[in-house]
């Protein structure tokens, strides 16, 4: 395990505080600070930011040996001290659109990369799917354009609508589609076929062609924000 980077977790920290502050920063130092904290959770684990790219699979073995949140009485007052995300909505909207779109694309573009570059995606080209943070008041409309998903403003002919935590826990691959459809923390309204095609693209992207950073960072903030909502619940 390489050691911890007390410099680098100050400039992540400092940045953080920055942003969270102000919120009055281009998209590429959101993006900046983005890398960053990908990097530092790379660090922790020992392993290189960019490590995992290009299809090398010892990933899979990084993240199954990740512990989960912890959950204990200590930890639990603390959670509940953090506001849900309904509660940051307000400090969403403050955010410019286009930073959010910007910051949205290249998510995008970095986990589905694969597939853009088969062609797997192509059934998204002139087509729309919106995703629906419900929590966050969150609403993007996608389509494939140039070769690459972008956030247009077209009324959308599916919607996939879910809580933060929900669609965290979906990315991250720690809860399958089927079980939060079914369960109806994720609802698919409007064009059903093309929601269940871009689902079932989801489920078979294989895991390890995401970069390895983006994956712990994935992994770890739907952890994070699967304890807190439980704890909630608690109190």
């Amino acid at each position: 395990m390489a050691a911890r980077d007390p410099a680098r977790e100050l400039v992540v920290r400092r940045r953080g505080q920055r942003l969270a502050r102000q919120l009055d920063v281009p998209a590429s130092t959101a993006t900046r600070l983005l890398d960053l904290v990908i990097a530092d959770a790379c660090a922790q684990q020992g392993v290189p930011a960019d490590a995992g790219q290009g299809g090398q699979g010892a990933a899979p073995v990084m993240l199954a040996g990740m512990d989960p949140m912890p959950d204990s009485p200590r930890l639990s007052p603390l959670l509940r001290r953090l506001p849900p995300p309904r509660r940051l909505a307000p400090l969403l909207r403050v955010l410019p659109a286009r930073w959010q779109h910007a910051l949205l694309e290249r998510a995008l573009a970095r986990v589905l990369a694969a597939p853009l570059a088969d062609g797997a995606l192509d059934f998204m080209a002139g087509r729309r799917l919106a995703i629906e943070v419900s929590d966050l008041g969150l609403r993007w409309v996608l389509s494939l354009r140039d070769g690459r998903l972008r956030v247009v403003d077209d009324a959308p002919e599916a919607s996939v609508r879910g809580s933060a935590t929900d669609l965290l826990l979906l990315a991250s691959r720690l809860e399958d589609a089927d079980t939060l459809f079914f369960q109806r923390d994720l609802v698919l309204t409007g064009d059903t076929e093309l929601g269940l095609t871009a689902r079932n693209l989801l489920d078979r992207l294989p895991w390890e062609s995401v970069p390895l950073g983006l994956r712990i960072a994935l992994n770890r903030g739907a952890r994070f924000a699967c304890a807190a909502r439980a704890a909630h619940r608690r109190h």
